[in-house]
């Protein structure tokens, strides 16, 4: 730029101040020159201007390319120092994640699940019904009792009042441990129906809990006989001991084997495990129930459980109550136990046992757990529980609506704790009283009688060191309960043998007995 304006100035004196060449040159030569040197005067002030204009503006565009190359480089900068610190955008964003989880946790532990909030809107319609029928009972004895309310009967509804009765809220839980059995039966008839393994029947309610006299609370079990039958081409054979006790604890369930020959041509189907060769049976339909659940020709208690148990674990997203309730199978090697938790983390235990029918009649060879230390996987003892909950159930149909008998067993079975006696040994007394004393006689306003009744016949039985067992040669035995033959012409069964046979057995449970009246007295008086 400096050379260019150096150039142009160096032109410029020429023009102006040109050399004389000499004087011979005339004026009209000398006049032209003139003109002619001030034309090219103008001519390069021109020419100057426009080299001027082009070098600013060629100054403007270098300095707007370096500021925006300047400013490329400055964002440049920027995003490479950004980026340089990804783990503090990192750290932000786990924490933004971790806030909003906290917040949807939040919300969501403020919401009821759907089958807590259920079982709670049961259980306060349960107990509005259960207070309005007291109501009314109450309104009903006193009109029938006429002028006379300060008697023994008005302080057996004072007493009722003031005990505080376990909370359970069994018509709930009942529903929902029929529904989750009901299922998982469900779901094995549409996969295991024709496997050779023994056919799961509907299960029957048993136990206190089915019962409605459960001492327990949230912990209450609920069980449950499941009957077993056999598969195409076995029978069960029940054999029912040796040693003539009664009931049998050392039955066994013999399987065997039957020809379906006949069977095989009309269905197409199984294969006959008798005539078939071996061979040919291993290559298409695997081994027999004497080689899965049997140990030798007898069906396995324990193989039975653990094969059930088994089954549990796989049939369970097929339930669809396993959408609300967490399913954990509980050890146990005769039975399947289970622990169903919810979203509330309530609890509910349900027990299955396995048993087979004998005969037609209401007692089953079970997988219930015995009273001794070592019982073989081959035993399965004889079991009342199924006549027991039928009992019960007639004696419900039978009573008042008002009636209190089941009552009187719960308080009594709460009495109980850490003593040697047994719920089974106050459960056979109320049996026989039921049978003995009318049921009108077992109505709210009786309450103080028949418990004392219930410790009376108790202390009775002691003293005499007998109860006899409610099955076995007992007339009064309602119609409605089949029982083997064996069972009805028996001799009746003393159930208090042992305190016969010990001494210092029979003045222990003379002390407990004792203990146990003042026990109930108190929780007469303080209701707990």
């Amino acid at each position: 730029m400096a050379a260019t304006k150096f150039l142009a100035l160096v032109v410029q004196t020429i023009i102006q101040h040109p050399q004389m060449v000499g004087d011979e040159l005339d004026e009209a030569t000398h006049e032209r020159m003139q003109q002619r040197a001030e034309q090219l005067s103008q001519e390069m002030t021109r020419l100057l201007q426009e080299l001027e204009q082009r070098s600013q503006e060629q100054m403007l565009q270098e300095l707007e390319q370096r500021s925006q190359e300047q400013s490329g480089l400055a964002w440049g900068a920027l995003l490479f120092a950004a980026l340089q610190q990804w783990q503090l955008w990192a750290i932000a964003g786990v924490l933004v994640l971790l806030c909003g989880l906290c917040w949807w946790l939040r919300k969501r532990s403020h919401e009821p699940d759907s089958s807590s909030e259920e079982e709670s809107s049961s259980s306060d319609r349960e107990q509005e019904e259960e207070e309005e029928q007291e109501q009314e009972e109450e309104q009903e004895e006193e009109e029938s009792e006429g002028e006379d309310p300060d008697n023994e009967r008005d302080l057996g509804r004072i007493f009722a009042k003031r005990i505080q009765w376990p909370a359970q809220n069994l018509a709930y839980r009942s529903r929902v441990v029929e529904e989750v059995v009901g299922d998982l039966l469900r779901v094995f008839h549409e996969v295991l129906s024709n496997d050779v393994f023994p056919v799961l029947q509907t299960a029957i309610r048993v136990g206190s809990t089915f019962e409605g006299w459960s001492p327990r609370e949230d912990d209450a079990v609920y069980r449950l006989l499941v009957p077993l039958k056999p598969p195409r081409g076995h029978a069960f054979h029940l054999e029912l001991g040796t040693t003539g006790e009664m009931p049998a604890k050392d039955s066994c369930i013999r399987v065997e084997l039957v020809c379906t020959c006949m069977s095989e041509r009309l269905a197409g189907e199984m294969l006959c495990f008798l005539h078939q060769p071996e061979e040919e049976l291993r290559r298409n339909q695997g081994p027999s129930l004497l080689g899965t659940l049997c140990t030798g020709s007898y069906l396995d208690v324990q193989k039975t459980a653990c094969w059930f148990q088994n089954f549990v674990r796989l049939a369970w997203v097929k339930v669809p109550q396993s959408r609300r309730y967490k399913m954990k199978v509980l050890p146990s090697s005769r039975s399947c136990k289970l622990q169903l938790t919810n979203a509330s983390r309530r609890t509910l235990f349900i027990e299955m046992m396995f048993g087979v029918q004998q005969g037609d009649s209401d007692i089953f060879l079970s997988s219930q757990t015995t009273e001794a230390i070592f019982t073989p996987s081959t035993m399965w003892p004889e079991d009342c529980a199924v006549a027991e909950a039928k009992f019960f159930t007639h004696m419900a149909r039978q009573a008042p609506h008002d009636s209190f008998h089941l009552k009187c067993l719960q308080l009594c079975a709460r009495i109980l704790v850490g003593t040697s006696f047994s719920t089974y040994t106050v459960k056979t007394v109320v049996m026989h009283l039921l049978t003995t004393i009318p049921l009108s006689g077992w109505r709210r306003k009786h309450f103080l009688l028949r418990l004392e009744d219930i410790m009376r016949y108790l202390r009775c039985c002691l003293e005499e060191k007998r109860l006899d067992h409610f099955f076995f040669g007992n007339e009064n035995v309602p119609e409605e309960i089949i029982l083997p033959p064996a069972f009805q012409t028996a001799a009746p069964l003393n159930l208090f043998q042992c305190l016969a046979q010990d001494p210092a057995a029979h003045a222990k449970a003379l002390r407990e007995l004792d203990e146990l009246q003042d026990r109930l007295t108190r929780l007469l008086f303080y209701g707990h």
